[in-house]
């Protein structure tokens, strides 16, 4: 189970993620003031939902969730509609694979950008955000055996986000 956290109505949501052969969902659970949470909340998703994350891609202030469906070879986004509930996925195809999902701005556009783990693959995606939470077709990049995980951060100093893969099978 992946979790990820972000306010929501100055409460902190919970995102679950549960990864079987069968599994097609993700749940929240929000939390409450006394430490407890509001029952759970399903949301299909593609089959096998590997790793989820949670970030504002429409730029409302509201966190959204974006869904690495390992089965179904695309990631999924749904936009915070509100109180506590999610739209839809909308689905953006991916390589064979996809397994770890997260964002930065990778172009320099102030909005944030989808990067995709593609295992079966051996490559990366990035989905570059085209605005209200919509993403372009993913452009790929050449990974070693494997890509397992990625992140992306500035190591260089330049001031821009480098890309960094953990590679399972080199």
């Amino acid at each position: 189970m992946s979790q990820s956290r972000g306010t929501y109505d100055d409460r902190q949501p919970i995102w679950e993620k549960r990864w079987t052969e069968r599994s097609t969902d993700a749940v929240v659970r929000i939390a409450q003031c006394n430490t407890t949470f509001t029952g759970k909340t399903t949301y299909s998703t593609g089959s096998k939902p590997r790793s989820l994350n949670a970030v504002d891609v429409n730029g409302d202030g509201k966190l959204d969730i974006i869904v690495a469906n390992y089965g179904s070879n695309n990631v999924g986004v749904l936009l915070n509609i509100g109180n506590g509930s999610f739209a839809a996925q909308t689905t953006y195809p991916a390589g064979t694979g996809p397994a770890f999902v997260p964002a930065a701005d990778v172009d320099g556009d102030g909005k944030p950008d989808i990067i995709v783990t593609n295992y079966g693959s051996k490559n990366i995606g990035v989905l570059l955000n085209t605005g209200n939470g919509t993403f372009a077709a993913q452009a790929t990049y050449t990974a070693g055996s494997s890509p397992n995980d990625v992140g992306a951060d500035d190591v260089n100093g330049d001031g821009k986000p480098d890309i960094i893969v953990a590679n399972y099978g080199s």
